[in-house]
Parts: C-alpha cells; structure tokens; sequence
C-alpha cells in the first residue's frame, strides 16, 4: 500500500473505488467530463476536511500550493475554484450519497459489537439544525428571517456508526422524519421527547421491535398494573393505558411507563416504552446512552467542516455533508483496520499536518507522540470509537 505514496494517497487506498465508480455510472456523473471526475472532487472535498478548510477558496490555495502533488494525491492535473464549485452545484448529490451509505454499512459490519447483550442493534435518533444565511441559502426555510437545515440521524451507538442521513429544511418537525426509519424487527430505538407520535410508535410496536421514549409531562394515561419492589433509583413501574383522544386511538395496546431518579442530574425521567423482557434500569441504561448521538454530532460541527458551506445550492450543501460522512466513516475504517490506539481527535490533528508527507501511516501513528491532555477529554469533548 506505501510504495512512497503521501499519506492522503494512503488513506484513498481505504475507500473501494470500483463501487464508487459503479455508482457514479449508474447517474452518468462523468458523462462529458474530460478532466475533473467525480472521484476527482470527492478526493478534493475529502482532503479539505481533513485539512480543516474553512471555505472552498482555502482549499483551493492550498492544494494550488501542492500543485505538482495534486496527480499523486488522486484529484487530477488540476483543481480549480470554478471546476469544484461547477461540480458541487451541477453534479447528482445522489452519488456521494449512495457511497457514504455504502461506507456507513462497511464501517458497521467491521465494528459490530454487543455491548447491551439485547439480541438486537440499538439505535438513537435525533436531529440537529444547522443555521444558515436565509438571503444566501434562499432555499433553507427556517423562519421568517432566518434559513437553516436538519440533519436527521439514526446512529448505532454500539459500533458508533450513523445508519441513515435525512436532510430536510429547519421548520420541519422532528416527529414528522420518523417514517424514515428502515425499522427491524428486534432492534431498539431511543427517542427524546420531541418524537411522542404513538402512531409512528404503534408501527414500532407491531413489527416487534422496541423503543425507548421520554415521555411529556402532560401526557394522559391510567394504570394497569405496577411493580411493588423497585431497584434503587426506580420510582415506578407500570403497565399503562394512554387516556390521551388523539394517543388513545393511534395507541391502543398497554405500554410501559418507568419513572428514574437520576442523582446525577438530580432530577426524575419518565419513559416510555413496550420492552417489557427487559429491567427498569436497562430502560434508564438505554436512554442514558441516548447522549452518543448528541456527541456525534458535536464531534461532526467540531471537527469536520458543515457549519460553513463551500456552496450556496441545495446540490452543493448536500455533497458538502455525505463527504463529511464520508470522511467520518474513512476515519472509522483506518482505525479498525490498522488497530490505531489513538483518540478520533489525535488522528485527524496528526492527519491534518501530514496528509503530502511520504510516511507510512504505522509509522505516522507510532512515531507521533502526543501527551494525555484532560481538558482534551474532558466530560465537554467527544471522545468517538471508543468502549463506553
């Protein structure tokens, strides 16, 4: 794989390029093109993540500063400001899209795991809205006054991995993308308040999986049945009928309801859910972990460039993002692959100042020493592909 290849050229080798070149025929992404390819641009948009550009005219610099090394580093002869931005906002976003999820799935079945002894995959759901320029991103209704996007994710927390990207404007309702879902039977789903749509629920229900839900505090039920002795921290749980006009009718078998004193926090949970099999504080122990897709996408803003786009058109803010993902998932697989015991954050700052150096990356990784910083991994900065 070395063979006195740049480092960015080493970490390509990763990604299987015949699918991605299948994929870019079946939407003639290159139909006409001469020069700049699909493969091109992609290599172009990842190497600007992991050098931590912040807008398309900084990456255009510097790889005009390593222009004789562009050929090498697998984005053609050349690579110009107008040639990327063309691409970004004239080719099918479905491309990079189709390839992050054939990455997402490569990335799984590498880190499959079973932390929770469930049975089945666990899964966190949630979103998180990227604001943008309303004039600017004419596109991106938010408010009256403000434009902005949302990035709905369904994230594996057991291999770390996202599953499903859904992009919609801002004004659209978290409850509303919850018919996204690819739902399996036997695989639990952690949902925060904002998704209490029982319908969507009762769909859940029937197919046999599970959920986990926090519950409004407004919302209308009787007791069936409770339990009387309760682990500590528990302070209920109960079979319950919703009484709710609308919950009632979209709902209408018993659930569970498991009320959780969380010392920490020092305040009280309430979820809901129709996992019956399983223990109260398995319940809490599932939500709690909830949290790895807010670190998810604290890590993605971070580290990776989606809070500044490199294009104004929806084309171009949706190829911006799947080749964030893309990057993500590239990460995921050099990690695994080569057994890298480094945080997520030391390899993308090593990589970041490395990526035209002729080292091998054993050697990039193992000769590079960097000291154990606490505020590094404080309790504030996502620490990914790591055991919980």
């Amino acid at each position: 794989m070395f063979q006195d290849k740049y480092v960015f050229a080493q970490l390509s080798s990763f990604l299987n390029r015949s699918k991605f070149n299948r994929i870019v025929s079946k939407y003639d992404g290159d139909k006409y093109v001469k020069h700049f390819t699909c493969w091109n641009q992609l290599l172009a948009l990842m190497f600007g993540q992991l050098s931590n550009r912040e807008s398309l005219r900084d990456l255009i610099i510097a790889l005009e500063a390593h222009h004789s090394k562009c050929y090498h580093l697998g984005m053609g002869k050349n690579v110009s400001k107008s040639s990327l931005a063309r691409a970004n906002q004239d080719r099918d976003y479905r491309i990079f899209e189709e390839f992050a999820y054939y990455l997402v799935n490569e990335a799984r079945e590498k880190r499959k795991t079973d932390i929770f002894k469930l049975n089945g995959n666990v899964y966190a759901f949630d979103s998180t809205t990227i604001n943008l320029c309303l004039p600017v991103f004419w596109w991106a209704k938010f408010r009256k006054t403000k434009g902005g996007i949302k990035v709905h994710t369904l994230y594996n927390v057991e291999t770390q991995i996202p599953t499903l990207f859904h992009i919609t404007e801002g004004s659209v309702h978290d409850s509303k993308t919850m018919n996204k879902i690819p739902y399996e039977s036997g695989s639990y789903y952690i949902f925060d308040r904002a998704y209490n749509s029982f319908k969507i629920l009762f769909q859940i229900h029937q197919i046999k999986a599970y959920y986990v839900l926090r519950a409004k505090k407004n919302l209308k039920y009787k007791i069936i049945k409770w339990k009387r002795r309760l682990p500590k921290n528990v302070l209920s749980d109960a079979m319950i009928e919703l009484t709710g006009f609308y919950p009632s009718q979209y709902y209408s078998d018993k659930l569970r309801l498991v009320k959780y004193w969380d010392k920490e926090q020092e305040r009280e949970f309430a979820f809901l859910t129709n996992a019956i099999h399983i223990s109260a504080l398995q319940v809490a122990e599932l939500y709690k972990n909830r949290w790895h897709v807010e670190l998810f996408f604290k890590w993605l803003m971070q580290h990776l460039k989606i809070k500044k786009f490199w294009g104004t058109t929806e084309n171009a803010v949706r190829i911006q993002i799947y080749a964030a993902i893309c990057t993500y998932c590239l990460v995921s697989l050099v990690q695994k692959d080569m057994q890298i015991k480094r945080s997520t954050y030391e390899i993308l700052q090593i990589l970041s100042i490395s990526l035209t150096d002729k080292t091998h990356l054993r050697d990039l990784f193992d000769k590079t020493k960097i000291q154990y910083d606490k505020e590094r991994y404080g309790f504030n900065e996502p620490n990914l592909f790591d055991n919980f």
